[in-house]
């Protein structure tokens, strides 16, 4: 007998919904049965995702969140459930990043990188787990998720990226951080740390040069896609993940090892 994940009568939020991973995620959540919140700046891309969306019969809402701002991780979380209902699950997945030595890094590069990956993912994390801990489920029977957007450049530094390994090293330490103090709130908190990803934001770089000279290096010579990552998703999302907790999972092809 087949056996399926299904995630019929949960809410998810998922962050940076607007492209990339973080649309994969929205979907896949969605095609599993679960109630989507997409939240990003970019409203008008959500907007067109979640048509998408409920065209396959699904259900999605829109909310306008900027993770650097405090306020608005507040208004969109609250948003999110009078929209949608009680959060379930959380894909906390907004990121950015920049191309340059570690001497050419400036403040404001710091805080542009830092702001969204570490603190802005922290603040969307502890204003959703707040909520979570607010309702008391026990963790004898552990009913919520956060999934945590991390890096393979979060466990292993790469040139010209050293920024963003840093903010996603915090990240990792972030995830083993709320998994231990809210997991006996019956919240599991793991990570996924996907290796080089072909998405529109990249797609160009592997064509070129110097993308062809990174992917000869790569174990199996090639990028991986969104849809590489539906299953590791699935598993932290769904009930069945119950006994993982503070996880920090690579999804690279072996590029790590």
């Amino acid at each position: 007998m087949g056996r399926s994940i299904n995630l019929e009568g949960k809410v998810a939020l998922i962050t940076g919904a607007s492209s990339g991973l973080g649309k994969r995620f929205a979907q896949v959540l969605s095609q599993a049965g679960a109630k989507v919140v997409l939240a990003s700046r970019r409203t008008e891309r959500l907007k067109e995702l979640r048509a998408e969306i409920e065209a396959s019969g699904g259900a999605a809402h829109v909310v306008a969140l900027d993770v650097t701002d405090y306020q608005s991780v507040k208004s969109a979380v609250a948003h999110a459930e009078t929209e949608a209902g009680t959060i379930d699950i959380l894909v906390n997945n907004s990121g950015v990043s920049t191309t340059q030595k570690l001497t050419d890094v400036t403040p404001a590069d710091f805080d542009f990188v830092f702001n969204t990956n570490t603190r802005g993912a922290f603040f969307v994390a502890q204003e959703v787990a707040k909520r979570m801990i607010m309702r008391g489920n026990g963790a004898s029977n552990p009913a919520y998720r956060i999934i945590n957007v991390a890096s393979v450049a979060g466990l292993r530094v790469f040139p010209q990226i050293g920024l963003y390994a840093m903010s996603k090293a915090a990240v990792v330490q972030m995830t083993k951080a709320m998994a231990l103090e809210w997991g006996r709130h019956g919240i599991n908190v793991n990570a996924i740390c996907p290796g080089y990803i072909d998405t529109e934001i990249n797609h160009h770089h592997w064509k070129t040069e110097q993308g062809q000279k990174l992917m000869s290096i790569l174990p199996r010579r090639r990028v991986g896609k969104p849809e590489d990552l539906d299953g590791l998703l699935l598993l932290l999302a769904a009930d069945e993940s119950q006994f993982i907790n503070g996880s920090v999972i690579s999804a690279d092809d072996g590029f790590n090892l």
